[in-house]
C-alpha cells in the first residue's frame, strides 16, 4: 500500500470575530456621540442662550393666554382643516377608483397639483384669489373658514391616496360577499368596505393630523387679528415686542405638548396593526 500523506492543518485566521467587530463598531459610535455632545457642551455659550431663550419672567407673562388663545386657535384650525380634508379626500379617493374616466382623471390631476405645490402657496391663493373670485365670502367663516379650506385642500390630496390604498387593501371577496347578500355597490362600499379600510389607514390619517397641526402655522400669511393668532404668530409677535426669543421657545413647547402624544398614539396604532397582521 502507498503511504498516505498527512494533510496539514489549516491555520486559524487571526482577527476579530463578527461579534467582536460589532462591539468595536458600537463602541466607536458611542465614543463619537459622547465627543460630539461634549464638544457642544464645552463650546456653547450657555449664558447667552439662557438670556435669549429662557427668561422665566417673560415666559410667565405668556400664561394663560398662550393656552387659552394661541393653542386653542391652533387646535381649532387643525381640527377644522382635518375635517375638510377628510371629507374631500374621501370624495377624491372614490373618484380615483371610479369606472368613469373623467372622474379618475380629475381626481388624479387634483392630487398631483396639490401634492406638488407648497402649502404656503395654497394659503396665499386662498387669502387673495378666493375673495377676488367670490366677493362677499369674507363674512362666511372669516379667517377660520379660509384656514380650514387651505389646510383641507392640502390634506385632501394626501388623504385621498391613503384612503384609496386602504380601500384597495380590503379583500375583494368582501365586496363579492356583500353583493351576494343583495347589497348595492354603493351600500356595500359605505357599510362594508370603507369601515374596514379605515381600520387599516387610521395610523397614517393620525400622522396627517400631526402634519396639519404644524402646517397651521402658515395662517400668519392670511393676515390674522390679535384674537385669531395661532402659536407661531403669537410667539413671533411677543418675541418682537420683548426683543427676546423666549416666546418662540414657549410656543415650540406648546406644539410638542400636542405632537408628542399624537406621535405616541400613531406608534401604538401601528404596533397593534402589525400584531393583527401576524
Amino acid at each position: 500500500m502507498a503511504d498516505t500523506e498527512e494533510t496539514p492543518l489549516r491555520p486559524r485566521r487571526k482577527g476579530l470575530t463578527r461579534r467582536q467587530r460589532r462591539s468595536v463598531s458600537r463602541g466607536i459610535q458611542y465614543a463619537v456621540f459622547v465627543a460630539a455632545v461634549t464638544a457642544f457642551g464645552v463650546t456653547a455659550d450657555w449664558g447667552r442662550l439662557q438670556n435669549q431663550f429662557a427668561q422665566v419672567e417673560i415666559a410667565e407673562r405668556m400664561f394663560p393666554e398662550v393656552i387659552t388663545l394661541a393653542l386653542k386657535n391652533t387646535v381649532l384650525y387643525t381640527v377644522t382643516g382635518f375635517g375638510v380634508g377628510l371629507a374631500l379626500g374621501m370624495l377624491i379617493a372614490l373618484m380615483r377608483l371610479s369606472s368613469v374616466g373623467p372622474y379618475r382623471w380629475l381626481a388624479g390631476i387634483y392630487i398631483e397639483i396639490f401634492r406638488g405645490l407648497p402649502a404656503l402657496l395654497i394659503f396665499i391663493f386662498i387669502g387673495v384669489a378666493v375673495p377676488l373670485a367670490f366677493p362677499g365670502t369674507e363674512i362666511i367663516g372669516g379667517t377660520y373658514g379660509k384656514v380650514a379650506l387651505a389646510l383641507g385642500l392640502v390634506a385632501a390630496a394626501y388623504m385621498a391616496e391613503t384612503i384609496r390604498a386602504g380601500i384597495q387593501a380590503v379583500p375583494k371577496g368582501q365586496m363579492e360577499a356583500a353583493r351576494s347578500l343583495g347589497f348595492s355597490p354603493g351600500r356595500a362600499m359605505v357599510s362594508i368596505i370603507i369601515p374596514q379600510a379605515f381600520r387599516i389607514i387610521l395610523p397614517p390619517l393620525t400622522n396627517e393630523l400631526v402634519l396639519l397641526f404644524k402646517d397651521s402655522s402658515l395662517v400668519l400669511f392670511l393676515g390674522v387679528t390679535l384674537e385669531e393668532r395661532e402659536l407661531s404668530k403669537y410667539g413671533r409677535d411677543l418675541a418682537s415686542q420683548t426683543a427676546n426669543s423666549t416666546p418662540i421657545l414657549v410656543a415650540g413647547l406648546c406644539y410638542l405638548l400636542i405632537t408628542i402624544p399624537l406621535g405616541f398614539v400613531v406608534r401604538r396604532m401601528e404596533a397593534k396593526a402589525q400584531e393583527a397582521v401576524r
